[in-house]
C-alpha cells in the first residue's frame, strides 16, 4: 500500500471519520503513516526536502485528499501489503502513461502503438506477397481459377465459423435488412475475386497487378457519373500517369493475352461497384463480422459457375493431373494455405485501415503493390521489357499521387465536419 503524507495536525482517525483538513505547506515536523497498525506507532519523520514538497496538480474537493491523491480508508490499509517507501509524486510531464502496465511508456517512434501498427503493415505485406506467389504456383500445375476461387472463400468461411464458435470475435446477429444491404457488396466481391484469379491464371502476376492499378480511375469515374460527386480536376490529372503507364506496360508485356487483360479490367469494375455498395451498406457491425458475412454470401455466388464451368473437367482429369504432378499431400496443403493466406491478408488489411489515417493506408496500399510486383518478378523469373518496366513504374507513381490527393481531400472533409 502506498504511504501518504499527512500534516502534523491530521491523523488517520479524523481522515476516516469525515474530517477534511485543508492542504497547506507543512510547518516544521511532518510524518508519514505506513500501512498497518496504529498511527502513533507507525510514524516516521520526513527529511527537510520532503517537508518542503508542494502539492501537484489542482486540489479538488473530495474525501481524504492528501497532496493531490486520495487516502484510502484504514480498513484497506490493514489488508494491503506493508511498504515502508514513499512513491514519488509525478508531474504532468513525467507521470506514467495511463493504462500502462509498467509505467515506463516509451515516447517517440519506438512506442507500443507505433510498433503494433508497424507489425500490422508487415503482416499485411507478408501475407499478400505469400498469397500471390503460392496462388500463381498452384495455377502453374492446376489451371482452374473458378475452383481455386471457391477454395479461397471456403477456407475463409470455415475460419470465420470456428472463430465464432470460440467467441473470437463474438458473432454479430444479422437481420433481413442488413442481409439485403450486404448481398450486392458480396456479389461484387465474388465477381471481382473470380475475375482477378482468371487473370492471375492467364498472365504474369506482375501484369495483373499493373492492370489493377487502374482501379482508382474506375472509382473516380463511378463517383462522378454514377454517384454524381464532383471530382476535382487535380484528381483527374493525377490519373493520367496511371492510364499512360498501364497502356505502355500492356503494349510490350510478354505474357499478354486478352483473357488476362479483360478479366483484370472486369475485376476493377467489380471492386469499384463493391466500394459504391459498401458506402450504402454501412452497418454497426465490426469489420471482422462484416467481412465474415460477405465471405459467406460471396462463396454462395461463386459455387454455381465453378461447378458448371469447371466441374466436368475437374472430375475427368483436373484433380488426377494435379495429383500426378505434385502428389495428393502437396496439392491439398497448397489449397488450404492459399485459402488461409487470402483470408488473413484481407482481414489484416481491414484491421490496418482501422488503425491509421486514410493517407497512411493509401501509401501502404501503393507500396504493397510495388512489393507484390517486385517479388513476383524475382520468384518466377518473369522477363519484362524495358517499356513494360517503365510503364509499370509510371502507373504506380500515378496511383501514389492519386492516393495522396484523395486521402488529403477526405481528411479535410473530416476536419471540417469535426469543426
Amino acid at each position: 500500500m502506498e504511504s501518504r503524507v499527512l500534516t502534523s495536525g491530521a491523523t488517520v482517525n479524523n481522515a476516516i471519520c469525515g474530517g477534511l483538513p485543508l492542504l497547506r505547506k507543512p510547518a516544521a515536523v511532518n510524518y508519514f503513516i505506513t500501512a498497518g497498525g496504529d498511527s502513533s506507532n507507525n510514524r516516521r519523520t520526513l527529511s527537510p526536502a520532503a517537508a518542503t514538497a508542494k502539492p501537484v496538480g489542482p486540489l479538488i474537493a473530495g474525501p481524504n485528499l492528501i497532496w493531490g491523491r486520495q487516502l484510502r480508508p484504514a480498513i484497506l490499509l490493514e489488508s494491503s501489503p506493508k511498504r515502508e517507501s514513499i512513491k514519488p509524486c509525478y508531474t504532468a510531464a513525467s507521470s506514467p502513461a495511463e493504462g500502462s502496465d509498467s509505467g515506463d511508456a516509451k515516447v517517440g517512434f519506438f512506442n507500443k502503438a507505433t510498433l503494433t501498427t508497424g507489425f500490422f503493415f508487415f503482416m499485411w505485406y507478408f501475407l499478400n506477397v505469400i498469397f500471390n506467389i503460392l496462388n500463381k504456383k498452384i495455377y502453374n500445375y492446376f489451371p482452374y481459377p473458378y475452383f481455386v476461387s471457391v477454395i479461397h472463400l471456403a477456407v475463409g468461411v470455415v475460419y470465420c465459423l470456428l472463430s465464432w464458435i470460440v467467441g473470437l470475435p463474438k458473432r454479430a446477429p444479422i437481420d433481413s435488412t442488413q442481409l439485403k444491404l450486404l448481398t450486392p457488396v458480396a456479389f461484387c466481391h465474388a465477381l471481382g475475386h473470380v475475375t482477378s484469379n482468371v487473370s492471375f491464371a492467364a498472365v504474369a502476376v506482375s501484369f495483373t497487378h499493373t492492370i489493377k492499378a487502374l482501379e482508382p480511375f474506375f472509382n473516380a469515374a463511378a463517383s462522378q457519373f454514377i454517384l454524381g460527386q464532383q471530382i476535382p480536376v487535380a484528381l483527374w490529372l493525377s490519373l493520367a500517369p496511371v492510364v499512360i503507364g498501364v497502356s505502355m506496360a500492356s503494349l510490350t508485356e510478354l505474357s499478354f493475352n486478352w483473357l488476362g487483360f479483360t478479366s483484370a479490367m472486369i475485376s476493377n469494375i467489380s471492386f469499384t461497384y463493391r466500394s459504391i455498395y459498401s458506402k450504402k451498406a454501412m452497418t454497426d457491425m465490426d469489420s471482422t463480422n462484416v467481412y465474415a458475412y460477405i465471405s459467406i454470401i460471396a462463396l454462395i455466388f461463386c459455387l454455381p459457375p465453378a461447378i458448371l464451368l469447371e466441374g466436368p473437367q475437374l472430375l475427368q482429369h483436373g484433380f488426377n493431373d494435379a495429383i500426378a504432378k505434385v502428389g495428393l499431400t502437396k496439392f491439398v496443403t497448397d489449397l488450404f494455405w492459399v485459402g488461409m493466406f487470402y483470408h488473413l491478408y484481407n482481414q489484416v488489411a481491414t484491421n490496418t485501415l482501422e488503425r491509421v489515417a486514410p493517407l497512411t493506408h493509401a501509401v501502404g496500399n501503393v507500396l504493397k503493390r510495388v512489393f507484390v510486383i517486385g517479388f513476383s518478378i524475382v520468384v518466377f523469373g518473369n522477363k519484362i521489357s524495358t517499356q513494360t518496366g517503365i510503364g509499370t513504374c509510371i502507373a504506380i507513381a500515378g496511383v501514389a499521387i492519386y492516393s495522396f490527393i484523395k486521402a488529403k481531400m477526405e481528411e479535410e472533409k473530416r476536419q471540417k465536419k469535426a469543426a
